[in-house]
Order: structure tokens, then sequence, then C-alpha cells
């Protein structure tokens, strides 16, 4: 929903954790100011500064978004870890999706730096970690305020103010926004967004304390991905809905605290937070299948609080003479959640599906070692263990209640060479893990049928993954990085939050490379390219899958991208980026960009396939010396008739002819239950201005 604004000058002053040399040539740190020089159209695409990653939105503006990385669809965030200052994004065993990582309260403005890793090589790293995970830290003050109000295409509007104040030894930074937006789509998003910080700090990010305070709400109407037949067929436009009341609420409230200290032995630091959080999203994706009356709309309900603490302690000393440094740390996290899955009609309750009340806890302990044994040769052995345990009650199934828990260790290793000529190598290898919805690790039934028995899934996945990648800095102003890595993961039944039980995947393994390039010639001008493609296939054969397709013989339109297969769904083959910022402090300034998803496919037999997505947003704006801004963006600068996401699965809608081969009893049950397969889509929304105005005092 919001933009992302350039600041004003001197309008932040960046505080971002300590970090020492990368450990990996995909490892890197992006500012705020690079983050903020970029347009975007919602707060979730600021990670998309992340070289090959892709934040998409497919339902509303109040919604997790989409993440595609290495060749993964992390749906709404499983295996790529968000922080924000110390605080878990990611949300366990949540109603709509594991790792749901919902960032539409961030502020952009108030981001100091996104510290970015790749891959299972870091001890310090755990759930959700395995691909990736992006650690924002937040500004703690600003050396002026800023008062800045945003306008534009469909019913778009972005107040935001923030300023900070001397108080004792610190600095108190309070920020506020309201935003309201309509989108293009013939059913209004309607979104109504209030969203405020007041952070207190001393010191710095090494020898230093902070606590924040955090709220948000929201609401909001949405169009969900609609079936390519109904636009084919008149039926709907690219921007309508089939369910019009589909939408949503949230409200999120955070308390968290940082302190950090160094000393002559090393440093220490520690975080504590508190979260409360509560979500019902309605969501209605296929339509008229499962109940070919009132529809298949239901609510997914979260209410939750979430409670942490971590610690963590580095030791600076020598090997017999050589320079050696020892971190362990310890971290924790308990969540109180409240869920339900309910079938509904326009937002009204029609049934129940399943409720439960589940308590999860988890602590992980790791300790890494580096040792630089020579000027060009450093290497870190590192080791984790993870530990969760949760407690599921089950208010309509005792069947599925139960306590479960289980335990993974997870070695890392990490060597570097260099710097030669400027360059340097690196090697990393790991285990990782993500945990899996605790209520599938309970579940023995179907919800919706308990005479249909089912098997619990494992409460924690393993991963292993492994990486090369050289940097090199010969070029002057040039940062290149090139990496090529492989990531395994184990068997796995997930636990599906729309249907309230488990569905099972195979093993996978994806492979493939990222170059990465930042050039900066001159002070006022900043070009970079990135590139990345993977090759991402499940493992065996799906005899499941088999008897699904052989059930559907007789009905193509059922049975089509049904055959088994080892293509996983969604996987980009390919992402790039490119964008050129230009512009100082004061005087003009301007960003170009583009952004590319490879057609990928979107069933196991490759039957079906999305088509690629190609973007240009620009930016152009003057400063004054006065501290006052004006900046026009353009997002889908050549109005191009792009998807945000596009699935293919089966449907019914009522003018389908297997619509009535089923309501009269004349298909068979399997067909009538799998529905018509289809492309469903979600487009992108067409040639955007937003007018922003900015001062400051």
């Amino acid at each position: 929903m919001y933009p992302a604004t350039a600041p004003a000058s001197g309008t932040r002053s960046v505080v971002s954790s300590a970090k020492g040399p990368s450990g990996m040539a995909s490892e890197l740190t992006v500012s705020g100011e690079q983050l903020n020089a970029r347009p975007f159209t919602r707060p979730g695409e600021a990670l998309e500064a992340v070289p090959g990653l892709i934040v998409t939105q497919h339902s509303g503006e109040g919604k997790a978004n989409q993440y595609f990385l290495r060749g993964y669809n992390l749906d709404h965030g499983t295996d790529l870890a968000i922080t924000v200052d110390g605080v878990p994004v990611n949300m366990r065993t949540h109603a709509h999706g594991q790792g749901y990582a919902d960032l539409n309260w961030l502020i952009p403005e108030t981001v100091s730096a996104m510290d970015v890793r790749k891959g299972p090589y870091f001890a310090e790293e755990g759930d959700f970690a395995s691909v990736g995970s992006v650690h924002i830290g937040l500004i703690d003050r600003t050396e002026k305020g800023l008062a800045q109000v945003t306008v534009g295409s469909f019913g778009y509007r972005r107040l935001l103010g923030m300023d900070s104040a001397r108080v004792g030894d610190g600095s108190l930074l309070v920020a506020g926004e309201l935003g309201t937006y309509n989108g293009p789509w013939n059913n209004p998003d309607n979104v109504r967004k209030l969203n405020g910080l007041v952070r207190y700090s001393q010191g710095t990010a090494t020898d230093g304390i902070s606590v924040t305070g955090m709220a948000y709400v929201n609401k909001w109407s949405s169009t969900d991905q609609v079936p390519q037949r109904a636009i084919t067929a008149g039926l709907l436009d690219r921007f309508g809905s089939e369910d019009p009341t589909d939408g949503g609420n949230t409200n999120r409230f955070a308390l968290s605290g940082r302190l950090a200290q160094s000393d002559d032995l090393g440093s220490w630091k520690a975080n504590a937070y508190v979260v409360k959080s509560q979500l019902d999203l309605f969501n209605n994706f296929t339509y008229f299948l499962s109940d070919p009356v009132l529809g298949d709309q239901f609510d997914q309900h979260d209410d939750r609080l979430m409670a942490g603490a971590n610690i963590s302690r580095t030791l600076n000393g020598s090997l017999a003479g050589l320079p050696m440094q020892t971190s362990f740390g310890l971290q924790s996290r308990y969540d109180a959640i409240d869920l339900a899955l309910t079938n509904t009609v326009q937002r009204s309750y029609l049934s129940s599906i399943r409720s439960d009340k589940v308590g999860e806890r988890s602590v992980g302990v790791y300790a890494e070692n580096t040792v630089r044994w020579t000027d060009w040769l450093r290497t870190t052995m590192g080791w984790r263990g993870d530990y969760y345990a949760a407690d599921v009650t089950s208010l309509f199934n005792s069947n599925n209640s139960g306590s479960v828990n289980a335990s993974l260790g997870s070695p890392k290793f990490r060597m570097v060479l260099g710097p030669f000529n400027q360059s340097e190598f690196f090697l990393g290898a790991g285990y990782g893990m993500h945990s899996n919805d605790a209520r599938g690790a309970t579940t023995t039934e179907d919800p919706s049928d308990p005479a249909i028995k089912l098997s619990p899934s494992p409460l924690l996945v393993r991963t292993r993954g492994a990486e090369v990648g050289v940097r090199s800095r010969i070029i002057p102003g040039l940062d290149s990085s090139f990496s090529v890595f492989i990531l395994d993961q184990d068997s796995e039944i997930l636990f599906s939050g729309d249907a309230g039980d488990t569905e099972a995947t195979r093993a996978s393994r994806r492979y493939g490379f990222e170059w990465t390039n930042h050039y900066r010639p001159k002070s006022w001008i900043d070009i970079d390219a990135d590139l990345a493609m993977t090759h991402a296939r499940f493992r065996g054969y799906d005899s499941d899958q088999a008897a699904v397709y052989a059930a559907l013989a007789g009905y193509p339109e059922a049975q089509i991208g049904n055959a088994p297969g080892n293509y996983i769904p969604n996987a980009p083959p390919m992402v790039a980026s490119a964008g050129i910022t230009f512009g100082e402090k004061i005087g003009w300034f301007g960003t170009l960009r583009w952004r590319y998803l490879a057609s990928s496919p979107l069933t196991e037999d490759n039957a079906f396939r999305s088509f690629a997505t190609s973007i240009f947003n620009g930016r152009l704006g003057y400063r004054a010396d006065n501290g006052w801004r004006v900046q026009l963006d353009v997002l889908n600068l050549f109005n191009t008739r792009s998807n945000q996401i596009t699935y293919a699965y089966g449907s019914l809608l009522k003018t389908d002819t297997l619509y009535n081969l089923c309501t009269s009893g004349t298909a068979p049950a399997a067909v009538c239950q799998n529905g018509m397969m289809d492309y469903v889509l979600h487009p992108v929304e067409p040639l955007t201005f937003r007018l922003t105005m900015a001062g400051t005092f």
C-alpha cells in the first residue's frame, strides 16, 4: 500500500547492528537510504532490495505478502526468517499458513538497515531461515522532524509524521501514519490503516539500550485471484471478484527491548519482546466447489500472544597465537494461540471446521567459533540445537488433541579465502530446519470427516544446503558477487490452514546461482543488476497423485494438470532485476527500476505454466535546500498486463458444465471434489501515479 519515499536530507540517523566481515558471498547489508530510494507499491516490497527476492500480493492490502527466493515459493514466509528490531515476524502454527510474515505494519522510513543472509550456514539463524533471513533494524532518532503527504491513483492516500527529541541521556522517536487505498478493483479494497511507533534509545547498537512500542490496525476488502475462464467468457474482467465480501481485519501491538554492551573480552547482547496480534481472514478460492449453493468462503481466525527472549555472548581471543572469535547464545519463544477455521457466507458464520487452543514453546542454543589461520584464510564452525514442544487442544474433536515435542541438531561450516586482488572466495555448508504447524503433528482425523484417518506430520523438518561463491571489487566502484548453491528438503507433511488438515509433499532439491552487482561510478549515481536462476524439482515418484489422476479419467477438464510429475508448482526458474538511481542530497533525484519473474510451472506435471512478469517502476523528484521535497512515483510505468500471482487448481463456477454434472449427481465424487482445472490469477495494478510532498521541521 505504501510507496517508498526518499528521505529528505538530514532526516535520519542510521543505527544498524554491528557486523563483522561477510561470512558468505550472498551475505549483505542494505541501508535504509538504499531501500527508501526505491519506488514500491506496498511496504513488504521493500524486501525486494534483497537480490533474487520477489514480493507479491494476491489478496488485499492487509494480508501478508507472498515471497519467492532461490526457486522457492515461500508462501507467506515459510523458510524466510524475518525480524524487525530483533522481534520475529514469522508466525508459527498460524491460521493461514506456517511462517506467516505480515509486514504491512512496517514504516519504511523508520528502517535503518536490512542484514541479509541466505542458506543454512549460520548458527544464529533458526526456524524458517533455511532459504534466507532478513533482519530489519530501526533508526533511533531523526535530526529533523518529517511531515509527509502522498496522494495517488485509485484512492491512495497516506499521511506520515516522524520526529525525535532528546530525553535524558537518550532519544525519543515517534512515528505515525494513516493510509487508505481502494485499488483498481471493481470491488474497492477500502483499506483503512493506522500505524504508530514510539522508541526510546540510548547509546549505540553495540553499547546501548532501546525500548520500542508499536501499534497497528487495519481492515480491508480484497479481490482474490479469479479464474481465467470467467474472464475469457466475459463474466468478469481482470479486476473483478467472484466473492466481493472477501477481506479481513487485523491488529498488532508490540513491546520490545534491547540491551548491548562491549567489554575487554568482547560483547554481549540481549533482547525481549511481547506481541499481541489478531487476524480474521475471509477467502473464497474455489467458489462453489465445496458448497454448490452457499459458496466456499471461509474465515481463518488467529488470536495470539507471543513472547520471547534472546541472549548472546561474543568472546575475542586467540588459539596458539591465531586470532579467534567465539559466539554462543540462547533463544526462546512461547506462543499462546487461539485458532478457528469456519465456513462463512458474506462474512457471516455458517459452520465450524475446527477450533483449537495451542501453546507452543521453543528453545534454541548455538555456538560458533571463527579462527583466522592466515591473512587469507579463516574458518567458522558452528552448531545449533533446537527443541520444540506444543500442546494442542482441539475444541471439537479430542482425538486431534495432544502434546508433541521434537529436537534437531544442526552443524554449520563456513570458510573464507582471501582477499586476493580485492576478491574473496567463500564456502558454506550446513543443516537447517523449519517447524511445521503443531496442529498437523497431533491431527489423526480429518476435521470435515472424522472417519478419514490421517497421519500426524513431523513437528520439525530437516534441510541441508551448501554454497560456494566469490565477491570481487577489482573494478573501481563495482561490488560484484557470484554464488552457486544447492538446498535439499526432506519429505514432509504440511498442515493446510485452508482445509484444517494435512497434505503431503515429497522431498525436493534446488540448485542454481545468483549474480549480484552494485556499481557506483560517481557519488551521485548508483547502478545495480541482479540475476538468479534455479532448477527446482521434487524427488521420487508420487504414487498418490497417480491414483488421483486415474480417478479423474473421462473428465479432461478435471484431469488435466493432475498427472504425477516432479515439477514444483510456482518455483520460479529465473528472477532478474536492475535499477539506476541518481541524485545528491539537494536538487533533482530519480530512480528507474525493472523486475522480472520468469514463467513457472503451476502443476507437478507442468501442464499449466504462468506467464513471465516484467515490471518497470520510476521516480522523479526535487529536494530543496530548505528541507522541502516533492516526488512523483510511477508504478507499472508501461502499463503491463501482467499478474502478481498465477495458480492452477480445481474450482467450480455455477456457469461450468461440470457444476451441473456434480449437482445432478452425474459426475463421480472424485471429479466433483477436484473441480475444473484452470488458471486463477491476480493482476498487477495498472499504470499508477503517486505524488508526495514532504517537509522537515
